[in-house]
């Protein structure tokens, strides 16, 4: 037995996806309609997303207060199987969202022995879920969400950092990335879900930058990077 498949983490999570499925997805089918009617490609719609958040991230997110965007149950348990390979301690959250994608990262601090994660979330209404979310699951101890912008948020994460998921706003991935770099430990991951920015990718997917990435063939089309720091 470990946390991750403890009866209330394994019922709470069931639960969430349940209502991340209900809240999103007539989201989803329209983005699918929108597609196909348009016969835009994925990464196409990619860039017209980034394009309005460089206008207005702010803007953009508010009309997704209510929906979750969270990771996908097979996702959520890769990353809990990373942080306890990774002997993660220290963990660095961009876009929490309603805390789906931090239970299971929590629950790896957890059964690695303690440690910390930092979440930033830009919208109050989702910090306030998921610090709800993370009571519920008895993890709240382990876990500072703060609310407001990342690039503010994230200057200080109190020391250094074995994994970083970035999944906020796409626009400011590479941002984000460079925020947190002067923490990331040699060795550590950086897991950039739905990371379709070409600035990000061109950056990690450069050898001179200090980093070996590569595509993650997991939830194929949701644009999933694994990125290990190596200097």
């Amino acid at each position: 037995m470990n946390t991750l498949t403890s009866a209330r983490i394994t019922q709470l999570l069931t639960q969430l996806h349940r209502d991340a499925e209900a809240a999103d997805g007539e989201l989803m089918k329209e983005v699918v309609a929108g597609m196909e009617a348009s016969g835009d490609t994925i990464e196409q719609l990619a860039a017209q997303m980034i394009a309005d958040e460089r206008a207005d991230y702010r803007r953009v997110y508010s009309g997704h207060a209510a929906h979750f965007l969270s990771v996908s149950p097979g996702y959520g348990r890769f990353l809990y199987a990373i942080a306890r390979a990774c002997k993660a301690s220290r963990i660095v959250e961009f876009g929490t969202s309603m805390g789906v994608s931090t239970i299971y990262l929590a629950a790896a601090l957890r059964d690695n022995g303690g440690g910390r994660l930092i979440g930033s979330e830009v919208e109050p209404v989702k910090v306030a879920r998921a610090r709800a979310h993370l009571d519920a699951a008895g993890l709240a101890d382990l876990v500072d969400i703060r609310e407001g912008d990342a690039l503010e948020t994230l200057k200080d994460v109190g020391g250094e950092v074995d994994l970083a998921l970035i999944d906020g706003a796409w626009s400011l991935y590479l941002s984000v990335l460079k925020r947190i770099e002067p923490q990331l430990k040699a060795g550590a991951v950086i897991l950039g879900e739905n990371a379709f920015a070409a600035d990000y990718l061109d950056y990690v997917r450069d050898p001179e930058n200090g980093y070996v990435s590569q595509s993650l063939p997991l939830d194929e089309g949701r644009g999933n990077e694994f990125t290990v720091k190596v200097a």
